[in-house]
């Protein structure tokens, strides 16, 4: 009787507070829904936002990134129809009066080294190859290691393949390279290079292999938009201090690989394309397997390269040490010139190599179709 006295007691002074709390008033927000996918695969973008007075949207299926306007309803909120979208995983970011903003109701986002973007995923066949599948799953491990080069402790990802822990096999090794304003996760988070690399091992197109995914983008005064000439010479040059003397000997004394040239493959969009091309005109006899994503001899630095990397451009006995020099580049890629460039460069000193011209830009679309491409060519 007491106990039932106590809990009634409790019960109504509970409901006494709740009634004298104020009472939030509902907003369109709570039901709002972003990005929403229709059945023709075009796609609403939205935000609720009834004090702004511009809102506009950016992305990687707009093509050319220009930002495309948001309309406001009566109601406060902010959309636009994009599409129909061929099925892929996309990116994009919001821009609320002049500040970017991460789509509040969309929690899955890609981490730059200053910024945040969203993810959308239009679901379709075309997916298949970077699709989270009822596959054996290697694992994508977080590692830190003290970076001599640099004076502090640095992160890179591993991929280990399925199977990796249970047994004592040995692996050939694969060190994947991100472009300028991401880090390591890029080709983790965006890149789906883990998902990518088990569905082609399960359908026995690729062998099992040690993927490392190391940070390129090193700790130099910010500034503003992309690396300019000089900064991507330092970020060069830091970067295959830290390849050859920090990462790699960390990754052959942890992990289980086989550390022969042939056994390595080294590969880079964009700025990690400029990074392979300048390790592989420095150091040809570390990788076999070499691959060019979207990229070439940046600026200043395609002058420089003839005397630069004079030695290895005239040496015969390179084209015999590469079992693999893989080109790729979208038609509409605003890194063309570049590219164009670095293949004459090659074409001048009888480096052979193979080439990719696909469609589309300077996108993560793209460069998954590449990683796709690329990686059954590996240790073959």
């Amino acid at each position: 009787m007491r106990f039932t006295l106590m809990t009634l007691c409790a019960s109504l002074l509970v409901s006494g507070l709740l009634a004298q709390a104020p009472q939030r008033q509902p907003t369109p927000n709570d039901t709002l829904k972003s990005p929403k996918v229709m059945d023709d695969k075009r796609v609403a973008i939205q935000i609720y936002a009834p004090k702004a007075s511009e809102v506009t949207v950016s992305g990687d299926f707009t093509g050319s990134n220009k930002p495309v306007n948001l309309i406001k309803n009566d109601l406060g909120v902010w959309s636009t129809i994009v599409g129909p979208l061929r099925p892929d995983y996309y990116t994009y970011t919001l821009v609320v009066d002049g500040v970017r903003t991460a789509d509040p109701k969309n929690p899955v986002i890609k981490q730059g080294i200053s910024s945040i973007e969203n993810v959308m995923t239009v679901p379709g066949p075309e997916t298949a190859f970077e699709d989270n599948k009822m596959v054996p799953h290697g694992e994508v491990r977080e590692v830190w290691y003290p970076s001599s080069t640099l004076g502090m402790m640095r992160r890179m990802h591993v991929y280990t393949p399925p199977g990796y822990d249970k047994g004592n096999a040995k692996y050939p090794v694969f060190y994947l390279l991100h472009g300028a304003g991401d880090d390591d996760s890029g080709w983790n988070s965006i890149g789906r290079a883990g998902f990518i690399i088990d569905n082609l091992i399960a359908a026995g197109k690729a062998r099992p292999m040690v993927v490392v995914m190391p940070n390129g983008s090193m700790p130099l005064p910010p500034q503003t938009g992309m690396p300019n000439a000089q900064t991507m010479n330092q970020m060069r040059d830091l970067f295959s201090s830290e390849l050859l003397k920090d990462v790699m000997p960390m990754v052959e004394k942890t992990y289980r690989t086989l550390n022969k040239p042939e056994d390595r493959a080294l590969a880079g969009l964009s700025m990690g394309g400029f990074q392979t091309l300048d390790v592989t005109m420095t150091h040809p006899e570390l990788f076999d397997y070499v691959g060019v994503f979207s990229s070439g001899f940046f600026g200043p630095s395609i002058d420089e390269a003839e005397t630069k990397y004079a030695k290895v451009l005239n040496d015969p006995s390179f084209n015999k040490g590469k079992k693999l020099f893989w080109v790729s580049i979208g038609k509409d890629d605003f890194v063309m010139d570049a590219n164009k460039k670095t293949l004459a460069l090659l074409d001048r000193h009888n480096i052979k190599y193979q080439y990719k011209e696909s469609s589309g830009g300077h996108t993560w679309i793209n460069w998954r179709q590449y990683l796709n491409e690329y990686v059954p060519l590996l240790f073959n």
